[in-house]
């Protein structure tokens, strides 16, 4: 008997027809199906192995009595933008920043919104209860060719502002913002250069986009661009290059957005962060005055926390933000207009950030979950602050299980820089010996 599927921290996520199969993906789209009765719009993004696991959803729909939509090749929060404009769900092929290799499947509620725990629960029930795939491939699903146009036309009406005075270069990770982001942009009147734009199946986050920036750091600093932006695989997360050529991640980002809402009284009550912001991100806030409440990593946590507060706004250090009054999940693309925005009405992205916070030290190892000793770390974490003589709050740990690879995330920053260093070699020699 199978081993019953569920969700991650983002879905179900794995090795392509390995892990991720036509017949999870069928199985999927019966579950969905058998949970919920509106249309639901299915997206992907440009992984070889999307379309195919997309056409399995969309029968699996399809056969459990449900009208799928098939969006075709569509960033997540497209896909969650369209789903709240036409009154349905939506389900995305999709494994964000991954290597082309792997894929996740992802279900998005009503109106485009992240699932609550006891609906995702419902709907992993129904998938593992759901019958097997009746063959082994599906036949291609006709694609709604006006879903893109929609999209973009809503993104601009959120961001209406004239960016003609800016020279953006943007990173498509050549992922789903490919088919959208240079249209898009180009209409606010700014100046666009386009790379890693042109999918081929494979090369889907290979050396580029969020996590890999340095092609879009070249060329802000070889053409003089005012602003780089990078998308990852599905376009739900942004980081951004200032005219510098400095990377600025979401800690830089949700600093410069929070004190810009807060200053125009529309911010609420504080912001919403996880546990991986930096330490220099709390004290700027602090001294800001505004207040941060945080949640466990996940974006899903932070939209949780933000509607059970009514708080407009929060995000993660890996980019993905959320503007809780603009869309129904993190979008990078609305991310990368409303910063363009923030940098027109009040100049350049790094003399902003510059001026605001500084970032404290932090290193974070990846050390295999199968491999990995808790007592040693924390061990090794005691010895060391007593050596360093550094303060409670002056340092920080965190251990946590990746929701989406096989891996054991350590994060260790301090003021003083020699003992993050110090600790990241020492662990990283512990667990290779």
């Amino acid at each position: 008997m199978a081993t019953p599927v569920q969700f991650g921290t983002d879905g179900i996520r794995g090795r392509a027809f390995v892990d991720i199969t036509n017949d999870l993906a069928y199985r999927l789209g019966r579950g969905v199906a058998s949970v919920f009765t509106a249309d639901v719009y299915v997206g992907y993004d440009t992984r070889e192995s999307s379309p195919q696991l997309a056409s399995a959803v969309l029968a699996g729909l399809r056969d459990g009595g449900a009208v799928g939509i098939n969006l075709g090749y569509f960033t997540t929060p497209g896909v969650a933008v369209i789903a709240q404009q036409r009154g349905g769900l939506g389900v995305v092929v999709s494994a964000s920043h991954n290597p082309y290799y792997d894929n996740g499947l992802k279900v998005l509620g009503l109106g485009g919104a992240k699932l609550d725990f006891a609906t995702e629960l419902a709907v992993a029930n129904a998938l593992n209860a759901a019958d097997p795939a009746p063959s082994g491939s599906f036949d291609a699903f006709a694609i709604d060719e006006s879903a893109e146009h929609d999209y973009a036309r809503h993104l601009r009406s959120l961001v209406p502002a004239d960016f003609s005075s800016l020279h953006i270069v943007l990173d498509c990770a050549n992922g789903a913002s490919s088919h959208v982001a240079h249209e898009l942009f180009e209409s606010t009147g700014a100046r666009i250069t386009t790379i890693h734009d042109q999918p081929s199946g494979r090369n889907i986050n290979e050396s580029c986009g969020s996590t890999h920036p340095e092609d879009l750091v070249a060329q802000v600093k070889s053409l003089g661009a005012d602003l780089g932006l990078a998308f990852d695989g599905d376009a739900d997360r942004l980081i951004a290059v200032d005219a510098n050529g400095q990377v600025r991640d979401g800690d830089d980002l949700m600093i410069l957005f929070a004190r810009d809402f807060f200053q125009r009284n529309s911010l609420g009550g504080g912001l919403v962060v996880t546990s991986m912001s930096n330490l220099g991100l709390r004290r700027s806030m602090a001294d800001a005055g505004i207040a941060i409440v945080e949640t466990d990593v996940g974006d899903r946590n932070v939209l949780m926390e933000l509607e059970n507060r009514a708080w407009p706004f929060g995000g993660e250090q890996s980019g993905h933000l959320i503007f809780r009054s603009l869309a129904p999940t993190g979008d990078g693309q609305l991310t990368g207009l409303m910063l363009a925005d923030l940098i027109v009405r009040k100049g350049p992205l790094a003399e902003q950030a510059d001026a605001v916070w500084q970032r404290v030290p932090q290193s974070l190892i990846n050390v295999a979950r199968d491999a990995y000793e808790d007592a040693p770390v924390q061990e090794l974490f005691t010895e060391l602050r007593t050596n360093y003589g550094v303060n409670e709050q002056d340092v920080r740990l965190l251990i946590r299980p990746s929701g989406t690879e096989p891996v054991v995330r350590v994060m260790i920053e301090a003021l003083d820089a020699d003992f993050v260093d110090d600790f990241s070699q020492r662990l990283q020699d512990f667990f290779a010996a």
